[in-house]
């Protein structure tokens, strides 16, 4: 139905001037739609073995990776900066990774160190745990692999027994980004069997094979090993929008508490049609890919980066994303307060 049945008649120029509504800064603030705050955004974090250093991460300007002593200082701004929660990205040392991605299930891996340390610390802050398996495996593929194929119900074993060993140490929301079928059923059941009925799920429901996510491959090491071979077989193609539909319905059946698209800014669209299709919990994610893109130009000088990454991130609010993944989060809220 076209929208202008819903609305009633308008009053024509001279009588109708919407730009009354725009002619001081007060006025624009009182009748916004919309609005960013420091309680929408969740900070990507990568965690790196060691102490006390910090590695910059070359196609992510601004963006490090921490050793688990210099993470705590940023995740204690995140919380005096309002930021709800925090979602940690390991890179994993070559000699740690497998074909079968065994580091995974290991309770003393690097992110389980991570995850009992800060909520030892920061027991106010969320921690989101990534559930997929290319930080650990050698081929870099988000599942097991035989004979160059990638096996959908073989990886569901290493996957909930991941899920269940981030939730042993202390993670709030255990977030699959695998795109395997099934895999939230499965890390449902495992994880209500074993205690931890209260977990959350955040379902990477729509993720699609994108080629946005080379920066964040850089940063924890899978975007070598997995070398010219690709994700199309599990990842959505970007091409689909009533699939991504009908990919988060099975994730809610299945029992996820809130639900991911991902990338975000080249699919606003899925967006709007999940939130408006399942009115869950949805977020989305401003990939490596988007933010780079952006700092860098702004690094270039051919715009300014700050508005432009502010724009963007409330153009996710106003497609309807209840929360926003974004390696921006720290210096948007900063400049939010100020």
């Amino acid at each position: 139905m076209p929208l202008s049945r819903h609305l009633p008649p308008l009053a024509a120029f001279p009588r109708s001037r919407p730009r009354r509504l725009r002619r001081t800064a007060w006025i624009r603030s009182l009748v916004a739609e919309h609005r960013l705050c420091s309680a929408d955004l969740i900070q990507p974090l990568f965690v790196l073995e060691g102490s006390d250093r910090s590695e910059a991460v070359a196609s992510m300007p601004g963006v490090q990776r921490f050793t688990i002593d210099r993470l705590l200082p940023v995740i204690e701004r995140c919380c005096a900066l309002g930021i709800p929660a925090v979602a940690l990205f390991p890179v994993t040392p070559a000699e740690r990774k497998s074909a079968g991605g065994e580091e995974a299930c290991n309770p003393e891996n690097l992110l389980c160190r991570a995850m009992r340390a800060i909520r030892k610390r920061f027991p106010e802050i969320g921690i989101v745990g990534d559930v997929a398996l290319d930080p650990y495996t050698s081929h870099g593929q988000d599942g097991l692999v035989e004979e160059g194929r990638v096996l959908n119900d073989e990886t569901l074993d290493v996957l909930v027994r991941q899920a269940c060993c981030q939730a042993e140490a202390g993670c709030d929301v255990v977030a699959p980004s695998d795109m395997m079928d099934g895999r939230i059923g499965a890390i449902r059941a495992a994880l209500d069997g074993n205690g931890h009925d209260e977990t959350l799920i955040l379902a990477y429901a729509a993720k699609y094979a994108s080629a946005f996510y080379g920066p964040f491959r850089d940063a924890v090491g899978s975007g070598g090993a997995l070398g010219r071979a690709d994700k199309k077989t599990y990842q959505m193609d970007p091409a689909n929008g009533e699939e991504a539909i009908r990919e988060v319905a099975h994730d809610i059946a299945e029992g996820a508490d809130m639900v991911m698209v991902k990338p975000g800014l080249p699919y606003l669209d899925v967006v709007r049609r999940v939130k408006e299709a399942f009115q869950v919990p949805t977020m989305a994610y401003q990939v490596s890919g988007e933010y780079a893109m952006i700092k860098a130009a702004g690094e270039k000088g051919w715009l300014d980066a700050d508005a432009c990454m502010l724009e963007s991130l409330l153009a996710f609010k106003r497609a309807g994303a209840d929360a926003i993944l974004t390696y921006a989060a720290l210096e948007t809220a900063e400049r939010l307060r100020s």
